[in-house]
């Protein structure tokens, strides 16, 4: 699964949000902040793969194919 799609930027995206707003607050410096934003790409990466795992529909069962009748062998006559 591609890390850069819609879903997992947005839920990267509100993952990162308190670390925006602590950075914004002053309790974390810039590189603090930046240094922290990747692992709220990689939560939202991990979370979305999880849900699409367990909402994912089960597999169909394979189907199973008719095998032609088995041929009879050459009849030994002289078996009696």
């Amino acid at each position: 699964m591609n890390p850069f799609r819609w879903d997992v930027l947005l839920v990267g995206f509100v993952l990162a949000v308190p670390v925006l707003a602590l950075g914004l607050r002053g309790d974390f410096t810039t590189e603090e902040v930046v240094s922290r934003l990747p692992w709220c790409l990689a939560a939202g990466w991990a979370a979305v793969a999880l849900l699409r795992a367990v909402v994912a529909p089960p597999k169909p069962a394979p189907e199973r194919g008719c095998r032609p009748a088995a041929r009879p062998g050459p009849v030994d006559e002289d078996a009696d």
